[in-house]
């Protein structure tokens, strides 16, 4: 069995190599304690660097075998497919859109419904809910400003009842709170009546007694 020599609780074989080390240990542990720690430090990273030794070594931290990718906040964690979600809140949304009248209301409830909390098709109630939650002062007559939002073009019939926020509402919220611009991308996103239709209810209304 080869004869093994022991330095400070470590132990090393008797073979050519762990001889040399030992010896190349001994040099260096006596040339070092002859240094200050900053001194020490920075000989290590030079030897480091000449030897090309794996990140980490002499730094007082374990060697990395992997480099991790950065990462911010928004992008999520590495690993995950999630992102942080920059979505307004209710109250945001409508501070920004800033409604006049209770139909305009609607429209911007049913808007952030639509695409905020992937509700296309919804009720009175979830338009009363979401006011709520939007901090907004609330409707005196629910039914009765939805009725006048379906009325003024904003909303439109959906299945089994609910309603949907209409093209024509949808461009007119996405143009707010320049009521100008919505009102013209409204207008335009309204179908016109034929030639035809318009001389039919002029010829009608010359009929009239």
């Amino acid at each position: 069995m080869p004869e093994e020599m022991e330095d400070e609780g470590a132990v090393y074989s008797a073979d050519p190599d762990s001889a040399l080390e030992l010896k190349v240990f001994t040099t260096l542990a006596g040339e070092m304690q002859r240094l200050g720690k900053d001194s020490q430090l920075r000989v290590l990273k030079m030897l480091g660097v000449l030897l090309q030794l794996p990140l980490g070594i002499g730094e007082g931290r374990a060697p990395q075998t992997q480099s991790q990718p950065n990462y911010s906040p928004s992008q999520g964690r590495p690993g995950s497919s999630f992102s942080e979600d920059r979505s307004p809140s209710p109250k945001e949304f409508l501070i920004e859109k800033k409604p006049y009248t209770d139909v305009e209301r609607v429209a911007c409830l049913a808007y952030y419904l639509t695409h905020y909390r992937a509700t296309p098709h919804f009720k009175t109630l979830d338009l009363s809910k979401l006011n709520t939650d939007a901090a907004q002062i609330k409707f005196s007559n629910a039914a009765q400003a939805v009725d006048n939002a379906s009325k003024s073009g904003f909303l439109a019939q959906a299945v089994k009842g609910q309603k949907q926020l209409s093209a024509a509402g949808e461009l007119y919220v996405e143009a707010l709170p320049d009521r100008e611009a919505a009102r013209d991308a409204m207008a335009h996103a309204r179908p016109r009546r034929s030639k035809a239709k318009r001389a039919q209810n002029t010829n009608e209304r010359d009929a009239e007694p």
